[in-house]
């Protein structure tokens, strides 16, 4: 029982040198361009593809990789939840928005232009 504990236990120094070493990987794969510009574009993105793998994977039994994962099916499962508009709610809304947008602006430019005459008549201004 005690070997079981021992395992789910978190080790801080494990996770710190995986994460080194992905952070590494990143690096390896942001300029592997520049490091080998004479390879074969097919054999690169096949190289760059199995770096990003190896990343996913590395982080993924960290310990903040864990949570990440979990957040990320969790967030997918309450998405699924959601009760999305169909298209026809989805343009009706968008023209209300946009008709009461043009009818405020107009509201807004027509109060405008009232008060501006009304301020230069009673300042005698004149524009």
């Amino acid at each position: 029982m005690k070997n079981i504990q021992k395992k789910n236990k978190f080790n801080p120094k494990k996770d710190f040198f995986i994460w080194v070493f992905v952070v590494a990987l990143l690096f390896i794969a942001s300029f592997f361009k520049e490091i080998f510009p004479n390879l074969n574009k097919i054999i690169k993105f096949l190289i760059i593809l199995i770096i990003i793998i190896s990343i996913i994977f590395l982080s993924s039994i960290t310990n903040k990789g864990k949570y990440v994962l979990n957040f990320i099916q969790e967030s997918l499962k309450e998405i699924k939840k959601v009760a999305w508009p169909s298209l026809q709610e989805t343009l009706q809304t968008t023209l209300i928005v946009s008709l009461v947008t043009v009818i405020m602006s107009l509201l807004l430019w027509g109060l405008d232009s009232l008060l501006i005459r009304a301020i230069s008549f009673i300042t005698s201004l004149r524009f």
